[in-house]
């Protein structure tokens, strides 16, 4: 069935099923991070889905740690041919990056310490990587961004055309009208290079951005959790010693007995969005002083009678609505399938 956004026009259910010129070509840009690997797992389970590559960030992890977390992913999902490209190891203005390692562990993966991975990455780095295959096939890849911006921002002014030519960008940040998650006005992957951010959102590029005013709304319950690890899952096991760590965690910082689900929700935003409903509206990044990182969308209730910082801009779909038991369906079946 298709939703219709909020403001009343259909919601685009493009992705939810096979292409037919093919699977979906797709880039995740990644700081994996437990609920990043849920996510880049679950896509490996979808034959609709083309992984052209991984590009890595800092976030959950620095990035060194990031590019080792992914090649390793890419090896247990069984395609230790997809590339990963190293990303940039700090934001835009060259600050250090803040590193969230007290929710995923050490090493990102909830502290289980995976032995290091055999492949290696690549020579290219992310933004050399991401300008390479939009040029190779313009229009027809789409970026899924699970971490801090500064790859995408570094894409856009290496090459003028990277958003005329990228097909979509799926964004997991922000929070939208409601307190963000490392301090009440900001969530925590805009917050790590707000000015890297506010460059992708005005770029011009067709943009979808799952907040996490959304993505809170969709949780593994303890009960959830035991499901998942007692079902025949290709990689129901290893998900479920990582999330031990991130479980942990939710339940002494939020109260929460089990774990938010934001980066497969992004995922499900991208492959399933009749699963959600979207608003349109220019997003702006505030950059500076106590709301450094706030996202603020103009959601089109007042005709301005003059310019702003605002006008002019492409607007974005953000995410408004999600159906939940629908979510938690799409992302259990890829998690729990064999």
């Amino acid at each position: 069935m298709k939703s219709n956004s909020a403001d009343g026009s259909p919601a685009s259910d493009s992705g939810s099923h096979a292409c037919l010129d093919g699977p979906m070509k797709v880039i995740i840009d990644t700081d994996p991070g437990i609920d990043d690997s849920m996510t880049i797992l679950m896509a490996f389970q979808l034959p609709e889905i083309e992984i052209l590559g991984l590009t890595t960030i800092f976030g959950n992890v620095r990035t060194e740690d990031a590019t080792r977390n992914a090649l390793l992913l890419c090896e247990i999902a069984g395609h230790r041919q997809v590339p990963v490209a190293e990303g940039s190891h700090e934001p835009l203005k060259g600050e250090e990056p803040s590193i969230a390692d007290f929710i995923h562990g050490s090493d990102g993966l909830g502290n289980i310490f995976l032995p290091p991975p055999v492949g290696e990455k690549m020579d290219k780095n992310a933004s050399e990587f991401l300008v390479e295959m939009v040029s190779q096939y313009p229009g027809d890849v789409t970026i899924l961004a699970l971490g801090p911006l500064t790859n995408l921002a570094l894409a856009i002014k290496r090459d003028p055309c990277f958003a005329s030519n990228v097909k979509k960008i799926v964004i997991l940040g922000g929070a939208f009208f409601t307190a963000g998650n490392v301090n009440p006005a900001a969530e925590a992957n805009i917050y790590g290079d707000p000015e890297a951010a506010d460059i992708v959102f005005t770029c011009g590029a067709d943009i979808t951005v799952v907040g996490i005013n959304i993505t809170t709304q969709v949780k593994f319950t303890d009960a959830d959790l035991s499901e998942l690890r007692n079902s025949k899952g290709r990689h129901s096991q290893t998900i479920s010693d990582m999330c031990k760590f991130l479980r942990d965690w939710h339940v002494q910082s939020e109260g929460v007995h089990g774990i938010f689900l934001h980066d497969p929700v992004s995922f499900a935003a991208l492959v399933r969005p009749d699963l959600f409903t979207f608003k349109k509206g220019v997003v702006r990044v505030e950059t500076q002083g106590i709301c450094m990182g706030h996202t603020l969308m103009d959601d089109g209730l007042k005709e301005w009678i003059t310019s702003n910082p605002w006008t002019g801009y492409t607007p974005a779909s953000v995410a408004w609505t999600v159906d939940v038991p629908g979510v938690l369906s799409f992302i259990k079946q890829l998690l729990m399938k064999p």
